[in-house]
């Protein structure tokens, strides 16, 4: 079922409900005006007036659910003629009361008071004075107003509550949406800092075995080894990180994080990739660092040495660090750009970089990287608190 169609139940849905609304409407007033004009004629007076009055009253009433104020004031007219419409332009003041702003509400509700004034100036009522009789009036109208005011105020917060209750809801929606999102966001930047770095050693020493097969067999057993036991370290790692992102922010998991301090370690196994890593280590008190820091700079080298092997192999890579509390810590590594024409680096998605912008800027701090003068240049800082 289309839009179409909905929007075509839904205004077949509003007419029957206002052809019922005008039912009801027509035939209370119709008992009601019967009523008045069978007390009027056992009161006397013009009975002739009083039915031609009631009978157009009675068939204005249905007006007024599709224009409630000028059904109102006519029906005010008539109430000033004849005692018979007194109750079709009582339930007009209700209707616009209901329907209309409180402004519009007391215009016909003055309306109706002005016209019951000339009615009973001209056709008094025996059994009251004319001030206990406007007296009342007043205090009809009055309370027909207030309680048309009040039921649209009700109605205008029932909607009101409605409507936000829609936009939690979505709001609710939108949450869960880019909860998920942060979530798989979150586990690929986790895959990617882990197993790049990883799997891009074993890829170095799997092409020393495809490169040199002449080598001595003591060297290509060494070589397998290291394969070997990089896969199950990769492994190893990898079911780490799953188990740390089932653990989500809670302390249920305490296995320790990389941070600043593991960086030899890590410097050392790409040396024995046979990379060629030069670190200049100018931190003063690097104890001091803050682990969320330490962290975040241990990716900013681990990615920038996975990019140099990729796209640079064999190139050097030069590492600087330097800061103290209170300055920030900065994270310098630069790499020579490979020679035109040489071996095609392998394919790249190009979010490792991107995934490590995010999670600087999430540790507060700045990330830029450029190629120029030669070289590949990345540059992060990040705050210390001092």
């Amino acid at each position: 079922m289309n839009e179409t169609t909905f929007g075509l139940v839904g205004t077949d849905a509003r007419h029957r409900r206002r052809l019922s609304g005008a039912a009801a409407v027509f035939a209370v007033s119709g008992a009601l005006t019967a009523l008045t004009v069978w007390g009027r004629s056992n009161a006397g007076g013009p009975l002739t007036l009083d039915l031609v009055v009631g009978t157009a009253g009675w068939l204005l009433s249905p007006l007024l659910l599709w224009r409630p104020v000028p059904a109102a004031f006519a029906l005010s007219a008539l109430a000033a003629l004849s005692p018979a419409a007194t109750p079709v332009s009582s339930m007009g003041v209700l209707q616009v009361a209901q329907r209309r702003p409180f402004p519009v509400a007391a215009a016909a509700g003055a309306a109706g008071i002005g016209a019951h004034v000339v009615q009973g100036l001209w056709r008094p009522n025996g059994g009251i004075s004319f001030g206990w009789w406007l007296l009342l009036i007043v205090v009809g109208y009055g309370a027909l107003i207030s309680w048309g005011a009040l039921a649209r105020a009700r109605r205008a917060l029932l909607a009101s509550l409605r409507e936000r209750a829609r936009r939690a809801e979505a709001e609710q929606g939108r949450r869960v949406a880019e909860a998920r999102m942060a979530e798989r966001t979150r586990i690929a930047r986790e895959m990617h800092d882990v197993l790049a770095h990883r799997l891009s050693l074993l890829a170095t020493y799997a092409g020393a075995l495809e490169y040199r097969p002449d080598a001595p067999p003591e060297k290509l057993a060494e070589a397998a080894g290291v394969v070997r036991a990089g896969v199950h370290q990769a492994l190893d790692e990898l079911r780490e990180v799953i188990l740390l992102l089932r653990a989500g922010d809670t302390d249920e998991d305490d296995r320790p994080q990389p941070v600043l301090a593991d960086l030899p370690r890590l410097l050392a196994e790409a040396r024995d990739a046979g990379g060629r890593v030069e670190l200049r280590d100018e931190v003063a008190d690097a104890a001091a660092l803050p682990p969320a820091a330490g962290r975040t700079a241990y990716r900013v080298v681990q990615e920038a040495l996975t990019n140099a092997r990729k796209h640079a192999a064999g190139c050097a890579v030069r590492v600087v660090l330097a800061g103290r509390p209170g300055d920030g810590l900065v994270i310098d590594v630069r790499n020579p750009l490979p020679p035109e024409g040489g071996a095609a680096a392998p394919p790249g998605s190009g979010t490792g970089l991107v995934g490590l912008t995010e999670r600087v800027r999430l540790a507060g701090g700045r990330l830029d990287h450029q190629a120029a003068a030669g070289e590949f240049r990345l540059r992060a800082w990040l705050p210390w608190p001092a």
